[in-house]
């Protein structure tokens, strides 16, 4: 695995978009061929779709969440991927006291929100094959890493040509974690500091899904119109 730190700046992002555009550039020199730009919604796919319209390739989506600790959801213990692929943090789970029947009862309500999800998306965008492609993993920032470690495990096992996992702005512990399931793993500024990933950006709303199909529906059309 390559890892590759642009800067250790914590200057913010002005907003989401130009997150994407400023790390679009800084991927031009990726090969890509046969490749496909997955977001991570719903915040990152704003910085992917950026990303993919700088490559001029295919945008879709990979479908993670965090599993959170008793007590504190937003401490991860592990991640669930679309399909049914789940990553424990042994450590982190022991830590926070989660056992097997929470990490049971936890799974199965995330089982049930991300199917709901994923038919709602795959109306607008059909899940692209993975195998053989040079894949480009985008968030649109690393914090622990949990969730992004369940997505690489998803993508691996789907056999692609090789697996670069992006990011606008990362922490060094996110990227220690997600060390050896990447590829490459590029990262534009890996502050010092790193408290959370909206610290980084002047602008950080909650992204909806109604934003999310939008987006997907507007890159679906744009390849259409290429083709």
């Amino acid at each position: 695995m390559s890892l590759r730190i642009v800067s250790r700046s914590a200057e913010p992002f002005k907003d989401r978009f130009e997150a994407g555009q400023i790390l679009g550039e800084e991927l031009k020199r990726l090969d890509g061929k046969n490749a496909v730009v997955l977001g991570i919604p719903r915040g990152g796919l704003i910085v992917a779709s950026e990303v993919a319209h700088s490559l001029n390739v295919k945008l879709d989506v990979v479908l993670a969440h965090k599993i959170g600790a008793p007590g504190n959801p937003e401490f991860a213990i592990g991640a669930l991927c679309e399909d049914g692929f789940e990553f424990i943090d042994e450590y982190n789970a022991l830590q926070a006291g989660a056992d097997k029947q929470y990490i049971n009862e936890i799974k199965a309500k995330l089982l049930e929100a991300l199917e709901g999800r994923k038919m709602f998306y795959r109306k607008v965008c059909p899940k692209i094959s993975l195998e053989q492609r040079v894949v480009v993993l985008i968030d649109d920032g690393l914090a622990t890493g949990a969730t992004v470690q369940a997505a690489l495990w998803s993508i691996r096992r789907e056999k692609p040509k090789s697996i670069l996992a992006a990011f606008p702005v990362a922490s060094m512990d996110g990227l220690k974690r997600i060390s050896g399931y990447a590829d490459q793993v590029f990262c534009l500024r890996a502050p010092d500091y790193f408290s959370a990933v909206g610290q980084f950006y002047l602008k950080f709303p909650e992204v909806t899904d109604k934003e999310v199909i939008n987006i997907l529906d507007r890159n679906k059309r744009v390849a259409q119109e290429s083709t």
